[in-house]
């Protein structure tokens, strides 16, 4: 392949990219987005390789992205991505899109047994190529315009390889017998969906929050509540406004001075100060946040039982010796939450293996060996 690549930034000329893409049995995929520096993030630009070419589509200057949607959800295509949980929940929420057919060779280089999983060390074992992998480059403003020729490469780099790394680690699982994982677990990781931040979860979600009495997180509800606003005024990350540890200090010790607080900066001062008085004020009086119940399907049930531990030692013993004899990872084999139900309740094996954490791949595979572990007298 060759090492250009081919700007798109307007609508012709992502109509006449996206011509070239259709009927390709695979397109490799990437996208950056500007999470680190703005608020709310948005893709500012995405990857796609061929077999012949790579395009660098810029979002920012294009109004009608739905041709590169449209190819997306071709089933006649295969998208190939590197841990595109973040791509998959990005496109989601920018544009609607999803992707229908998908394989990601972050999955698959788990199944292959690499303990390096990220592109660069995937590409170098399975092809022997480098790309370049520039932090400075890989964290900047990607909302920024004009992107320096720097960024471009590094950007077209990602997606260069991912067609041929899909070659490669299609004859490495078809000789372990494992394609069949993690094309299921590629379709499970392409139906996922963005889900817009709970507010009413948001002062659950801050590191240190569960320090904090019931009068503390009043406290850190308003200031949280404040921060969001104020994120969302200037466009900017929260913990480029103020970080959780800040917070959470006023929040526990809400009379200390405001200069002496680490991470709050300039918000100590003047107008921003007098605003956080106001929110400490707010929640002083406010009555304290209750956590949300969490959707049955999610809790874990309560208490241990009889034999507990030594169900789920054994459980754990179990997957450690299937994750030594395939040279896998244990906790790809077997999710751990549901190793501590069946621990709880063995006598409801059956509707264990209905839950969504479990896999179709994973019964087919330790059904029966599960089974035998649990009519085994420690069980």
């Amino acid at each position: 392949m060759s090492k250009d690549y081919e700007l798109v930034d307007d609508d012709a000329s992502l109509r006449q990219a996206v011509a070239s893409m259709v009927g390709q049995p695979r397109i490799g995929f990437d996208l950056e987005s500007n999470g680190f520096f703005r608020y709310p993030e948005r893709v500012c630009l995405i990857q796609v390789s061929t077999p012949d070419r790579v395009f660098v589509i810029d979002p920012l200057t294009i109004e009608d992205m739905s041709p590169m949607g449209k190819t997306l959800a071709s089933g006649a295509t295969e998208t190939i991505l590197h841990a595109g949980s973040h791509d998959v929940t990005s496109l989601d929420r920018d544009w609607g899109f999803h992707i229908d057919r998908m394989f990601d060779t972050h999955i698959a280089a788990g199944f292959v047994g690499m303990t390096k999983r990220g592109l660069a060390p995937m590409l170098e074992e399975t092809l022997g190529v480098n790309i370049p992998k520039d932090k400075r480059i890989q964290r900047s403003d990607w909302t920024k315009r004009p992107l320096s020729a720097k960024a471009l490469e590094y950007a077209a780099a990602d997606v260069r390889y991912l067609l041929d790394a899909r070659v490669e680690m299609d004859g490495r699982l078809r000789r372990l017998g494992r394609m069949t994982w993690v094309i299921e677990e590629s379709r499970r990781l392409s139906e996922t969906r963005y889900e817009a931040p709970n507010p009413d979860m948001a002062v659950f979600n801050v590191k240190g929050a569960g320090k904090l009495d019931r009068r503390g997180l009043a406290i850190l509800k308003e200031l949280v509540e404040y921060r969001e606003d104020l994120a969302v005024t200037v466009g900017k990350p929260h913990f480029r406004i103020m970080p959780d540890m800040a917070l959470v200090s006023l929040a526990s010790n809400p009379k200390q001075d405001l200069g002496k607080v680490r991470g709050l900066g300039r918000h100590a001062r003047g107008r921003s100060a007098s605003e956080l008085r106001k929110a400490i004020k707010r929640g002083e009086s406010a009555d304290p946040p209750v956590r949300p119940a969490q959707p049955r399907s999610r809790r874990q049930p309560r208490g241990h039982g009889a034999g507990y531990d030594k169900r789920l030692a054994a459980l754990k013993r179990w997957r450690i010796a299937h994750g030594k004899r395939l040279s896998l990872d244990p906790a790809l084999l077997w999710p751990m939450r549901s190793l501590q139900r069946i621990a709880r309740a063995p006598d409801n094996l059956e509707a264990e293996f209905q839950e969504p954490e479990v896999r179709n791949w994973q019964r087919r595979e330790f059904e029966e060996s599960l089974r035998r572990e649990l009519r085994k007298p420690h069980a």
